[in-house]
């Protein structure tokens, strides 16, 4: 059974998996987000782009993220600790990657080693959320699709689908993507990795109804109205 309790605003379900925090804002100020969801994109964007594991560890991210903010990273540090330990690992957006022996401090520690971390294939998902790490994110969607398997006829067309319209419309991949990662951060759906046509449409098969109709229409109007419609789209954007 699911026993649910707030946490600075935001519904968990304690089953032993946490929700991510990512898209929290303040209820007065929707467009400013919490310290918790902050934190938690440093955290991610931090794993999508660094490749040296002694710079994945807590006391790294740590450090990354109070340059980035111009803080100490000593106020941060539990914080960032408590993210991975509570919400991003049992969510599994973040693993532990391995450990780094460690030549000074205590015995136990020496040879228990630093744990470094990393994204898992859920993580990467979720960094292509992450407006933060820019032109990025659309590389790291566009390499996670390339590697899921082919699947069946409508999961082969997703997949063939969102590499064209990666390249051809970033900003609508990047709208469902957001939709999907959301329904995930707020529990309204249990797993998004691996990603398939089944998954996505559960979640964004009602939000892009308007774009279908468009679509649909365009493909079927003559020239003179095909120009008509982009000169709208110009005017308004």
């Amino acid at each position: 059974m699911y026993q649910v309790v707030v946490t600075g605003g935001l519904l968990r379900l304690k089953d032993g998996k946490s929700t991510i925090a990512i898209f929290d804002t303040f209820k007065t100020r929707k467009n400013k987000f919490t310290g918790e969801a902050k934190r938690q994109r440093g955290i991610i964007a931090h794993l999508a782009t660094e490749q040296s594991p002694e710079l994945r560890t807590r006391t790294s991210i740590a450090h990354a993220i109070a340059k980035e903010h111009g803080i100490l990273w000593q106020n941060i540090y539990s914080g960032i600790f408590r993210d991975l330990d509570e919400v991003l690992i049992p969510a599994g957006v973040v693993r532990e990657g391995g450990r780094l022996p460690l030549r000074r401090g205590p015995k136990a520690l020496q040879l228990e080693g630093v744990p470094f971390y990393e994204l898992t294939d859920t993580g990467m998902l979720v960094a292509s959320a992450i407006e933060e790490l820019g032109d990025k994110r659309m590389k790291l969607l566009q390499s996670y699709i390339s590697s899921l398997p082919a699947g069946d006829s409508s999961s082969r067309t997703m997949k063939e689908g969102m590499l064209f319209l990666i390249a051809a419309a970033p900003s609508f991949v990047s709208k469902i993507i957001n939709e999907y990662i959301y329904a995930y951060s707020t529990g309204l759906t249990e797993s998004i990795a691996p990603l398939d046509a089944k998954k996505l449409r559960s979640v964004i098969g009602k939000q892009i109804i308007v774009e279908r109709e468009l679509v649909e229409a365009f493909i079927a109007m003559p020239q003179d109205n095909k120009e008509l419609v982009r000169n709208f789209f110009k005017v308004l954007a």
